[in-house]
């Protein structure tokens, strides 16, 4: 029930896909893969499913290496890509009973559990039809019922947000939980990172090949949070005190406090502070959002 991803580089002729990427997804763990189109994101998860072999580096599924192991390593491991390809001709229903004989089931059973899976993922009215009629959500949803066959330890998704419905984002938040429960470790990719906030524990960010932060969800939102840089001619005790009842003060330097979470509007924490006989040398509102968090963070990678 552990992803580890392991010195993995890729190139596709001179372009360096990937370079020396690595992390681990542990038991009962979600963990967001956030970079934008083209950073790397899906080469990883092809990599890490075996679909992809890597010019160096390795993964291992639970102890089984994929480069050397992959059968092994390919059973204990569910995955969606982000644009599912299937048998259009195929009826829904006959398609999953299909893929799942892969899997030792008997066709009864095969269809039983189709059934089942299928209308969990709302789409229990779509079973007799063609995957062909299938919008983008559908063969989405539909692709994560397949991934469900068999029950693995491990999962991996590429893009599952995209062209999935309100409902359908709010199914995989639900089925994030319920993995994460059942200590299975869980990773999927997003450009979005608004988007991963409600679903993973932890993210890695990659951009242009190589990971440039892993951060706890956490972390990410106290850091987004609005906050007031002050530069002060002293900061001590006092002033601190003073600040805490305006929100959460935090030393960045000798004479720079940062106001996390206020509770007040900076002109009146100005006054507070001047009747104390503190000089106000320089006041700065951050009005940041989760996606300000990820664009600094490239910023710092491309050396900005």
């Amino acid at each position: 029930m552990v992803i580890e991803i392991v010195g993995v580089s890729k190139s596709f002729g001179r372009v360096k896909a990937l370079s020396n990427v690595s992390f681990t997804v542990r038991n009962g763990e979600v963990v967001g893969y956030v970079g934008l189109n083209g950073a790397g994101k899906t080469t990883t998860i092809r990599i890490a499913v075996g679909v992809l072999p890597p010019d160096s580096g390795n993964v291992f599924i639970d102890g089984y290496s994929v480069v050397k192991e992959k059968k092994n390593a390919s059973r204990l491991v569910g995955w969606v890509p982000e644009l599912p390809i299937f048998e259009s001709d195929f009826r829904a229903l006959d398609y999953f009973t299909y893929l799942a004989g892969y899997y030792g089931y008997s066709a009864s059973d095969a269809r039983r559990i189709g059934k089942e899976l299928l209308e969990k993922l709302g789409l229990g009215d779509a079973l007799k039809k063609k995957l062909s009629e299938y919008s983008q959500g559908m063969r989405k949803r539909f692709a994560l019922a397949v991934s469900l066959i068999g029950d693995p330890p491990n999962f991996v998704f590429d893009e599952v947000l995209n062209g999935l419905d309100p409902q359908g984002i709010a199914f995989f938040r639900n089925l994030a939980i319920e993995f994460r429960k059942q200590n299975k470790a869980v990773l999927f990719s997003s450009h979005i990172l608004s988007e991963v906030e409600g679903i993973a524990d932890r993210v890695v960010f990659i951009h242009k090949g190589r990971i440039v932060g892993d951060y706890s969800m956490e972390y990410i939102r106290q850091q987004a949070q609005p906050a007031i840089e002050l530069a002060l001619t002293t900061v001590d005790g006092k002033v601190l005190k003073l600040l805490e009842k305006h929100g959460e003060p935090v030393v960045v330097s000798e004479k720079r406090v940062l106001l996390r979470k206020p509770i007040s509007d900076s002109s009146q924490i100005v006054v507070e502070l001047v009747t104390a006989g503190v000089g106000v040398l320089e006041v700065k509102k951050h009005e940041k959002h989760l996606e300000d968090f990820f664009f600094e963070l490239i910023r710092k990678a491309e050396g900005g």
